[in-house]
């Protein structure tokens, strides 16, 4: 009989609410309130400052480029060259395969419709982040030679260590020659 009293007390404690549950409740919704009023500022002084989203994008004219020349621009926290392509080499870059690509690819995912004269990008090698070198290596376009990635005219990595094609920022045409790039 003295058994059966215990199993009793203990299936009523199990179900009924006591004070203390509501205060080991309350205490623990209390903490995480205030640790998530400690964290925030926190994580929310990572983000960047005004003053830099400010310079997250710019806006060029593109009219004084001559045709096959690039040029590189420098801002919104960020090396640009922008540049325009004789015929010849845009069609030269749409007449190489796809499958002799390390990133493919095609010309036309890396311009804009009714642009395809002018290509943007991040003047940055994307194996170490270098600077490569305009109109030069085997490809007559990119050469980085800190480490011997070459790319083609249209920007797309051909030969060397360099895993990815030169990136390509968003941007998007306000008029004919002005460019917003970011």
């Amino acid at each position: 009989m003295y058994c059966t009293g215990i199993v009793t007390l203990a299936t009523q404690a199990e179900h009924s609410t006591t004070r203390r549950d509501f205060l080991y409740v309350a205490t623990g919704a209390v903490g995480a309130v205030g640790a998530a009023a400690v964290v925030w500022p926190l994580i929310n002084q990572l983000n960047p400052d005004a003053s830099t989203l400010a310079l997250a994008s710019i806006e060029f004219n593109l009219a004084n480029i001559p045709e096959g020349q690039s040029v590189t621009i420098t801002g919104a926290a960020c090396r640009f060259s922008c540049g325009i392509a004789p015929e010849a080499e845009i069609d030269e870059a749409k007449a190489v395969p796809l499958a002799d690509l390390k990133d493919p690819e095609t010309d036309e995912q890396r311009t804009k419709p009714g642009h395809e004269e002018w290509l943007i990008m991040i003047a940055n090698c994307t194996h170490l982040g270098c600077v490569p070198i305009g109109q030069s290596g085997d490809f007559d376009g990119w050469f980085c030679p800190c480490h011997g990635s070459h790319y083609d005219s249209a920007g797309r990595i051909r030969h060397g260590p360099a895993p990815k094609n030169l990136v390509v920022p968003p941007y998007e045409f306000i008029s004919d020659t002005l460019v917003q790039i970011g």
